[in-house]
């Protein structure tokens, strides 16, 4: 158990009488001066760009590019024309295996100083000393105060650890990175407080075997939570995502696109399906990119009320590009994708479907329809399937 050794602090101590509640007509309030990251994407998820004195949290896999991204960012600050001085505490990796990695990204700017050190009451100092334009800790877990017992990324210390160092930099008017551990179930490492305290919370998700990278944010006190940002993984770095172009895709069977939406931005995507007969008494239903449950309810769908003998077919289905898709919208075009692959036969050309099914195979609208019907008309696509022109599964026909 985590104890406080030295006495309690002198502020702490001392009773303020001056203490004057103002009126909420009586606050004065003020624009946000914000400054570019120089990422377009990131500066999206930001809701324009990083404020005086904000502090983020940034969460992410091991290995998912969360170092990477704020090196970029590093640099992208240091070059510009007012020579921003960027601190950057490494409490995980020594200062010249960061010097490794920024030559592999060929990052060279002079005004970014590496800190080796753990002890946030020394970091603290050095704010003072070195008066940085913004600070990147990584990781927060790492980070220990000799007021406490208990090692590095317990509770008591992130907590302390995380609320001195906010406290350091708000003052200051110092922005500040955090970058946080998940735990195996993918939740931030350490107590809830750290993402109550933090100003914004951001993640960083992909798959290690895609290129793709998307930055989320569950939280921010100055801009949006509905923005993400796309990035890839490239041998110089993270870059904004080029997202595929499917102008001149040709029909085949086994394969439907539709409109999906991250954040508030509309993304044409592929669905692709894959059916083949099996002598296995139980077939195999394999999901990437889709809940697995969903697919099992969607061949349900299929086989009860299109009387398809799926349940002899080994069924596959991907999302193309390494994107994962949880929202209902996707349920239509993963019924057709698996119609077309069992019929063999592809679907009408520039065809998007979206739309949700019930159990009795009805098509649900779904969110935001109106701004996904407008994004796949923008690119080309004229017959598109929602729940506006087809009610049901049983009222679809496929080419002949």
């Amino acid at each position: 158990m985590e104890t406080i050794t030295s006495g309690k602090r002198l502020a702490d101590s001392v009773k303020r009488t001056d203490i004057k509640p103002i009126k909420l007509s009586e606050i004065k309030t003020s624009s946000l001066n914000r400054v570019s990251t120089g990422l377009s994407e990131l500066d999206l998820v930001l809701g324009g760009g990083i404020v005086p004195g904000m502090a983020m949290l940034l969460s992410g896999e091991p290995g998912i590019g969360k170092s990477t991204l704020l090196l970029a960012l590093a640099n992208n600050l240091g070059a510009l024309p007012a020579g921003r001085q960027v601190l950057y505490v490494s409490g995980e990796e020594s200062a010249s295996q960061i010097k490794i990695r920024a030559e592999r990204l060929e990052i060279k700017s002079d005004k970014i100083a590496i800190l080796e050190e753990t002890d946030v009451d020394l970091l603290t100092n050095q704010l003072t000393n070195y008066s940085p334009n913004l600070v990147i800790v990584d990781s927060i877990q790492t980070l220990t105060t000799s007021d406490l017992t208990g090692p590095a990324g317990s509770v008591g210390q992130v907590r302390e650890c995380a609320s001195r160092l906010i406290s350091a930099t708000k003052n200051s008017g110092i922005p500040l990175f955090l970058i946080g551990h998940v735990t195996k179930e993918g939740a931030i490492a350490g107590p809830k407080v750290l993402e109550h305290i933090v100003d914004t919370v951001l993640s960083l998700e992909g798959e290690r075997n895609s290129n793709l990278r998307i930055l989320r944010t569950t939280k921010n006190r100055f801009g949006p939570t509905d923005e993400v940002g796309l990035f890839e993984m490239s041998d110089s770095g993270l870059k904004t995502a080029n997202l595929p172009d499917f102008e001149n895709i040709q029909p085949a069977p086994g394969s439907c696109l539709t409109v999906t939406m991250e954040g508030t931005r509309p993304m044409l995507v592929e669905i692709q399906a894959l059916t083949t007969s099996t002598p296995l008494p139980s077939p195999r239903r394999v999901a990437n990119g889709i809940d697995y449950a969903r697919l099992q309810m969607i061949v349900a769908i299929l086989q009860k009320r299109l009387n398809l003998p799926l349940y002899k077919e080994d069924v596959y289905v991907n999302v193309s590009g390494g994107l994962k898709i949880s929202e209902p919208a996707v349920d239509l075009p993963v019924a057709l994708a698996i119609l077309s692959s069992f019929r063999n036969k592809a679907l009408a050309s520039k065809t998007v479907a979206i739309g949700e099914l019930d159990l009795l195979g009805n098509i649900r609208p779904v969110n935001t329809l109106s701004r996904r019907i407008k994004e796949a008309k923008k690119l080309g696509y004229k017959n598109i399937l929602t729940s506006e022109n087809l009610r049901s599964l049983g009222e679809f026909k496929m080419n002949p």
